[in-house]
């Protein structure tokens, strides 16, 4: 199956494959190098995200017990100054499995503050391996130079990449995976060979064992995906076996909890506590709640102004810029449909295959967490779960997407002023967008 690509009706802006190798080596060297000062600058307890303290914790109290599977309830914080443990419990539910990893490749924390530098750097090669795989599927595809920008420069450009690479936190090894899955399926839909789909079954069981939102958004894009290629008779037996024993394998640790706690994401004391105080401090445990359609609106609302995190009050132009990523997904979502016309008509290609499986993939997450936020703001009040962050797994469909729908457009005169803004578009909001923290 061939990747839906223009390059012969612009065959003149093709540039070569070693000038795009260049492009993604000088994006990724740029990346790597924000992130790695960005990390021995960053104070740990202001800025963006604003749990490092609870993951480095966590990293901390597996260290200290040396127990890799440890009882939620037991787990404290570390003090921010001098990363001794302190009384206030650690609210964090996420599976243990990357805090293993992190305590027992990195140095000790507790006591050691200035040990905090080489764990954040683990987490700059995590995010910078994923952004290499995402880079390596435009590299792979026959995208033509100007389609190969309006894919990457969106990736590199996304606002709260480089302040989670330079932290600690388990969303870092949920990017890698889902990259690695939508790299996967992609040759493994171009190709038809199965050492693809074993590195997007990899991508499936990093992201998993991450956090619960990597396994829902990776798992449920291969799913998609695997249901496409049975409808087209392309789906081997053995490709269904491989991928129910990754997928139960990175289900793995939310059985468990629910064996341990009856939910896949505990309610432990310190995780009630953290809402019910949180709640009250902002106002909000007193008002009355708001109804499901008052909800998804609020939510919708705080999930794009929070797509550029911000700790100072948002100035005109701020909230100004907030037109360019909500032009994007307009964008995307006309390329949505459009892949849909073409799978209906069976005209599709890859990229259709790969931008529907992945909005598939998003759209029953953010389903469920909005369903599952919704049901904590009506027990607490509680309004702070519409996370961009959590999504950051299958970032590519987006601008993919936005690809699909450039592929239905034939006028020059468009077809430019489209891919002006893909290209322009995610630079200049993140100028003027607003500054991160720390």
């Amino acid at each position: 199956m061939s990747t839906t690509s223009t390059s012969a009706a612009f065959g003149e802006w093709t540039a070569p494959a070693t000038a795009k190798w260049l492009i993604a080596a000088v994006i990724l060297a740029l990346f790597v190098l924000a992130a790695a000062a960005s990390a021995e600058r960053k104070d740990v307890t202001r800025g963006f995200p604003g749990d490092e303290v609870a993951h480095a914790s966590y990293v901390a109290h597996i260290q200290h017990s040396g127990d890799a599977w440890p009882v939620l309830a037991s787990m404290r914080l570390l003090d921010p100054q001098t990363f001794q443990f302190a009384g206030e419990a650690n609210y964090l539910n996420h599976p243990p499995v990357f805090y293993a990893l992190l305590a027992a490749i990195g140095p000790k924390l507790e006591g050691r503050p200035q040990a905090l530098l080489a764990h954040r750097l683990l987490g700059v090669a995590l995010a910078a391996a994923g952004l290499a795989a995402l880079l390596a599927l435009g590299l792979t595809a026959e995208f033509s130079r100007q389609e190969f920008y309006a894919y990457v420069v969106p990736l590199a450009s996304i606002p709260i990449l480089v302040p989670l690479a330079c932290a600690v936190t388990n969303d870092n090894l949920a990017f890698l995976g889902g990259a690695l899955a939508t790299f996967g399926v992609w040759q493994l839909v171009a190709t038809g060979r199965g050492s693809w789909l074993a590195l997007a079954l990899v991508g499936v069981v990093a992201a998993g064992w991450a956090k619960l939102t990597g396994l829902l958004l990776t798992a449920a894009m291969v799913s998609s995906v695997f249901a496409y290629l049975r409808w087209r008779g392309r789906l081997r037996w053995t490709w269904t076996m491989a991928a129910a024993l990754a997928i139960t394998l990175a289900a793995a640790p939310y059985v468990i909890y629910v064996m341990q706690y009856g939910s896949p994401t505990p309610e432990t004391p310190a995780q009630i506590a953290l809402l019910h105080d949180g709640a009250r401090a902002a106002g909000w445990a007193d008002l009355p709640r708001k109804s499901f359609p008052a909800y998804l609106a609020y939510f919708t609302g705080a999930f794009i102004v929070d797509w550029m995190p911000t700790p100072d009050a948002r100035s005109a132009l701020r909230y100004a810029m907030l037109a360019v990523p909500v032009a994007a997904l307009a964008c995307a979502l006309a390329g949505l449909a459009l892949s849909l016309r073409r799978l209906w008509r069976r005209h599709e290609t890859t990229l259709d295959v790969v931008v529907l499986s992945g909005a598939l993939a998003l759209a029953a997450t953010f389903a469920l967490h909005v369903g599952y936020s919704y049901g904590r703001h009506v027990a607490t009040g509680w309004l702070l779960d519409a996370y961009p962050r959590y999504y950051l797994p299958l970032a590519a469909i987006v601008p993919l997407a936005g690809l699909s729908l450039l592929a239905a457009i034939d006028a020059p005169r468009w077809r430019v002023a489209l891919l002006a803004f893909l290209i322009a578009g995610p630079m200049v909001f993140h100028i003027f967008g607003g500054p991160l923290g720390g």
